[in-house]
């Protein structure tokens, strides 16, 4: 049985409608904040595909009109569950914007699990957006990264170790300074950007964005969009891996 849903978020970022737009609809763009891997042909009726662990979903643009508005439906899938992504651009004075997004569609069986990781994740998506173009404005990632690690239902447990992890004692909160350590990566000084306690930080170095999830079905998943060139990803992945087996053992 499906189940009908919506997610509405609204978010004001310092940058143009030009930068938003670039950030939200072009592979590479989406690729510097988004999970997976992302392709997109520009125009209604053309192709928007999201790569992520080995599976690919396609959906259609619906609506394409540059600094303004972009839009797209993922394919239906047997059961009738679908998904529609619809953002828009408003251009505010002194080269802000406000960036306003539904996220609607049908769900299934597990709707509930499903619709509570969205209303989450949407909302840490969208602020991890704003950190992308405020540290990085005009570059585009190298590299992305989702490592999944185990489920953990102990929020405390969780949050114990990304504090490790940051190398924070105290509060966690926006503009709380890091010095990220983990073994197989070198340290990385940073700031904290966004934070949802029990679940998501999100921190930023000088050459990286990172996330620490505990979301849905209580997986853990750390996320990394790497901006310099020559990263030995496959490392990295693996450093990650080791640190999530490690940490949650």
């Amino acid at each position: 049985m499906r189940h009908e849903f919506e997610v509405r978020e609204e978010i004001a970022l310092d940058a143009t409608p030009e930068e938003v737009w670039e950030a939200i609809a072009t592979g590479p763009g989406i690729d510097s904040w988004f999970m997976g891997r992302n392709e997109v042909e520009p125009g209604v009726g053309n192709t928007v595909r999201h790569s992520l662990m080995g599976h690919t979903t396609n959906a259609t643009v619906t609506a394409w009109e540059p600094g303004k508005r972009f839009t797209y439906q993922s394919e239906q899938n047997p059961d009738g569950t679908f998904m529609a992504f619809d953002y828009l651009i408003e251009g505010r004075e002194r080269g802000s914007t406000v960036l306003r997004l539904v996220h609607s569609g049908f769900l299934g069986d597990d709707w509930e699990a499903q619709y509570d990781a969205l209303k989450k994740g949407d909302g840490m998506y969208m602020r991890k957006l704003a950190a992308y173009l405020k540290h990085f404005p005009g570059r585009t990632s190298t590299f992305a990264l989702l490592v999944p690690g185990p489920q953990v239902p102990g929020h405390e447990q969780v949050w114990t170790a990304f504090k490790s992890a940051l190398g924070v004692a105290g509060e966690v909160a926006a503009g709380t300074p890091v010095r990220l350590t983990v073994p197989g990566l070198p340290p990385a000084d940073g700031v904290v950007e966004s934070t949802e306690y029990p679940s998501i930080p999100s921190v930023c170095t000088g050459d990286a964005l990172y996330t620490f999830m505990h979301g849905y079905r209580d997986t853990v998943v750390v996320e990394q969009h790497g901006f310099t060139e020559g990263a030995d990803v496959e490392a990295t992945e693996q450093a990650w891996k080791s640190w999530l087996a490690q940490a949650f053992a």
